[in-house]
């Protein structure tokens, strides 16, 4: 049984909306808290949404060989820590990691079992308008996003799994697909 699923795609294609979903039908499945050093949102929670760090601890972290993986993304650091991956499979329960496309080359390299499945959008238009829907971006980070998307959609190929994310039962239904064909 894989102890990972590496969940990633660009941002704005539905990924956390996926994962939970994923999560009420399959709920054995743990989420790991990725660390940032990107701000809180609205409604985020330390520890449950993100580990809010500085870019000191960050980089600490980075020089311990702390990370999994970790990577840069829109002028923001993600990374997954590796004790959070350990406290979860380290008793025998899977995990999921929602992290960006960097960060999963990463972890192909340093963890070859697990699962990797790239979400895409139907189309650029629908990226751009679900980003601009969600109001969590001003104009120009919307455009570096989306530019940041076209590179990773170009690596979709890379990922063992890609479901589109069209219609959201039919993403969950193929996503609940994939997890329960490995676990």
């Amino acid at each position: 049984m894989p102890g990972v699923f590496v969940i990633t795609g660009p941002s704005g294609v539905g990924k956390g909306t996926l994962i939970r979903l994923l999560r009420e039908r399959v709920p054995e499945l743990a989420m790991s808290v990725s660390a940032t050093t990107r701000l809180p949102r609205p409604g985020e929670t330390q520890g449950e949404d993100y580990h809010f760090i500085s870019d000191d601890e960050f980089a600490r972290h980075v020089a311990d060989g702390d990370f999994v993986e970790w990577a840069e993304y829109s002028g923001r650091r993600y990374g997954t820590l590796r004790e959070e991956l350990d406290r979860h499979t380290s008793g025998g329960r899977p995990v999921v990691l929602e992290i960006e496309v960097q960060g999963a080359r990463q972890v192909r390299e340093s963890l070859p079992d697990a699962k990797q499945i790239f979400i895409k959008p139907p189309s650029d238009d629908v990226l751009r308008e679900r980003l601009i829907g969600r109001g969590t971006d001003d104009p120009e980070q919307i455009e570096r996003r989306l530019k940041v998307a076209e590179d990773e959609l170009a690596a979709a190929d890379e990922f063992e799994h890609v479901v589109v994310n069209d219609r959201l039962t039919d993403a969950a239904d193929a996503l609940e697909a994939i997890v329960r064909g490995t676990i």
